[in-house]
């Protein structure tokens, strides 16, 4: 049989290529944890030392607003568990988180600390400094043993908060393709399956525990499980917490019925989310109380009931934790134990996604005595206790009362914080996972023309050209990134054009765009690799090489695949080799860096190797279209015509842009008499594949179908 060559999916992306086929340092500041006493929340005596500490249980549910519980009062909402550990538990329903996405919030919760404290600012770009004391090397010193399941790669133990755990599961699925836009994520029932079972294993009777769970489930996009989903058919964020809820069941449950001795349960959300308020869809811009307020339970043996108005944090939990178990205080901590008296003071917030990856104008804030001022070029201040909703700026009439917050503010120097380097691998998780990813120029200084109030219309054009590439509609994508550009360019969006323009099958215009980008200071890593890629693509390695030859010792995998793929298509297979060698030693949990390394070998000649390589890769994720596609031409070559039929079929379940994998499909099932698969593969060939790109195969199968009968 005569194949034609087998590509990755849609026109060779970034990170596939063809293959013919039968041939901290911590630092104080002023400001204190924000505390006032009211009338509904009065002084408690401090909780006695226990002789026998009891166990903890940190539950964290991701984008959950404040307000979109039961127990919060919201009748539309489903959280009968959470409800019931409410009824008999602590409330606190004035608590705010400072910071508005997952790495930040998650730090701040697990040290005590501001993010200007622990140094974490952003999702990418930071670690936390093995110096960090955090609740849980706290609570291991103490004798626990110490446990902790998340569920999306914002929270991936290369940033640090693995410390102090026992069992640090991270274990969410890892795939080859950043450019699928794939949730880097595990569903709730996986995540409290895995930590059922470690809190129920025998081993760890000897000791008390504590253990920290994180559910991703509701944050976008919404798409809850049934019954949820239909229960829940024009609110499906709200089915998605109602999903957490019931998800949180088979963990929680024990200890409301008494089958499971006393612990200490503390429940929160590391931000909220906007909703459309404000003009903002999901997170990671503002600091409006639809995603800085957050819901805060205490239930558990010493935990008074009943709902407490006290001004409250994230970086009191800590606190709690230590005073409740009766260990000490570490010396760094800024909060304070939410079990005793009340301390007045002020809170910190902040918002720098948006600075430092799109520099725009960099958002921090101080809220006390319900008040809340917003630093930025056109600054905000609102009275929270008669304008909830922040509607209306008091900025211009009430100068004095913003003057004071803002001297609150805490004097850092650089400002804003310098964002330290990001792997390609990290920002295309993120930018799967709907956060913001890309990299800035310095500015010395933000105008109200790069106030995110003012830009706000440019995130929402993102976030619609990446919804749209997502759902294959390519020309809309690249639409609505140059419309993203037009009204404030950046490196994101410059990427992102580029990304919908190769799958138009229009290169030269993705070219034109990142050299472009690069012209206007955006000569960075994604954008070079981009560029580089592109040209690849083309059928031009030499000027790929030219475009990427600054990236080849780079540590990121992304960049090293990328000069491999020149290297390839240059006809240095030898050279591409040893570089994905390298860099699979180095990396050896990268898929991408495996799936090239298989194709170079495969060029090489050597097929029963590149096999071996790629069912390897498969056994750990099978869900990988590219590798199917790559591991039907290693069996077809290695003579397993069957083997490689099964294969193509795989690649094309996965991904029906297998456009490659779909023709040779066609061509095995011809091989071994199989007319009706056949057929069916040629005619769906015909009706799909890219005009332009696959004219002459496109002829070819009509040719081949009309022999089959057709």
């Amino acid at each position: 049989m005569s194949a034609r060559r087998a590509r990755g999916r849609l026109r060779r992306p970034a990170h596939a290529v063809s293959i013919a086929l039968a041939a901290g340092a911590l630092s104080g500041f002023c400001l204190t944890a924000c505390r006032q006493t009211t009338a509904a929340a009065p002084a408690r005596a401090p909780v006695p030392f226990a002789a026998v500490r009891p166990d903890v249980l940190l539950v964290t549910i991701d984008t959950l607003r404040a307000d979109a519980v039961g127990f919060s009062g919201n009748a539309r909402a489903s959280t009968p568990l959470l409800d019931r550990l409410a009824a008999s538990g602590s409330v606190f329903t004035d608590t705010h988180a400072h910071s508005v996405v997952t790495l930040p919030s998650h730090t701040n919760i697990l040290t005590g600390l501001f993010p200007y404290q622990h140094g974490v600012r952003e999702n990418s770009g930071f670690k936390l400094a093995g110096t960090v004391p955090t609740v849980a090397t706290a609570l291991h010193d103490a004798g626990y043993a110490t446990a902790a399941f998340v569920a999306a790669f914002p929270l991936d133990s290369r940033f640090g908060l693995n410390r102090g755990f026992d069992v640090y599961d991270d274990s969410y699925p890892l795939g080859a393709d950043p450019e699928r836009f794939e949730m880097a994520e595990r569903r709730g029932d996986v995540v409290v399956a895995a930590a059922s079972k470690w809190w129920n294993d025998p081993s760890n009777a000897n000791r008390p525990r504590f253990l920290w769970v994180h559910l991703y489930d509701p944050h976008a996009p919404y798409a809850p499980p049934e019954p949820f989903a239909s229960r829940f058919p024009n609110e499906p964020y709200l089915g998605e917490v109602a999903a957490a809820d019931s998800f949180l069941t088979p963990l929680l449950q024990p200890f409301l019925d008494g089958r499971e001795k006393p612990a200490v349960v503390v429940i929160t959300a590391d931000h909220g989310e906007a909703l459309g308020e404000h003009g903002e869809e999901t997170h990671g811009i503002f600091a409006y109380e639809a995603t800085l307020k957050v819901p805060l339970l205490l239930w558990g043996d010493g935990v008074p009931a009943g709902r407490d108005e006290r001004a409250a944090g994230h970086v009191d939990i800590v606190p709690t934790i230590l005073a409740r178990l009766g260990l000490p205080r570490l010396p760094s901590l800024t909060g304070h134990s939410l079990l005793e008296p009340a301390v007045p003071g002020a809170a910190y917030f902040e918002s720098l996604s948006t600075c430092l990856n799109r520099g725009w104008a960099p958002l921090r804030g101080a809220l006390r005595s319900r008040w809340k001022f917003i630093e930025l070029p056109i600054p905000e201040l609102y009275d929270l206790s008669t304008d909830p909703h922040e509607a209306h700026n008091l900025f211009t009439n009430e100068r004095r009362s913003a003057g004071e917050l803002r001297a609150l503010l805490p004097d850092e120097h650089p400002w804003p914080p310098a964002k330290g380097r990001t792997t390609s691998e990290e920002s295309a998780r993120l930018h799967n996972l709907g956060y913001i990813n890309g990299s800035a120029p310095a500015k010395a200084t933000y105008s109200e023309a790069d106030d995110p109030k003012n830009l706000i219309d440019v995130d929402r054009l993102l976030q619609e050209s990446i919804q749209a590439y997502g759902r294959g509609e390519y020309q809309r994508a690249a639409e609505t990134s140059r419309r993203a550009i037009a009204k404030h360019a950046d490196s994101e969006a410059y990427t992102s054009l580029a990304i919908a323009l190769r799958q138009l099958e229009r290169g030269d215009e993705a070219v034109a765009a990142l050299r472009e980008a690069m012209s206007k200071g955006y000569d960075t890593e994604q954008v070079r690799r981009a560029l580089g890629l592109a040209l690849s693509e083309l059928g031009r390695p030499q000027e790929a090489l030219d475009v990427l030859r600054p990236l080849a010792a780079s540590d990121d995998a992304e960049s090293v695949n990328a000069f491999a793929i020149a290297l390839m298509d240059s006809g240095d297979l030898t050279g591409a080799e040893a570089a994905l060698r390298a860099q699979s030693k180095a990396t050896p949990r990268d898929a991408k860096t495996q799936e090239n390394l298989a194709v170079a070998v495969l060029r090489a000649g050597r097929a029963t190797e590149a096999r071996d390589l790629l069912q390897d890769l498969l056994a750990r994720n099978d869900r990988l279209p590219i590798s199917w596609n790559t591991l039907g031409v290693a069996r077809y070559q290695s003579g397993d015509r069957s083997g490689a039929l099964t294969a193509w079929q795989r690649a094309v379940e996965l991904d029906p842009r297998q456009f490659d994998a779909l023709f040779n499909t066609a061509l095995a099932a011809l091989e071994a008499h199989q007319a009706t698969t056949a057929r069916r593969a040629l005619e769906r060939f015909i009706a799909t594949a890219p005009p332009q790109r696959f004219a002459a195969d496109i002829a070819r199968a009509r040719q081949l179908l009309a022999g089959t009968g057709k």
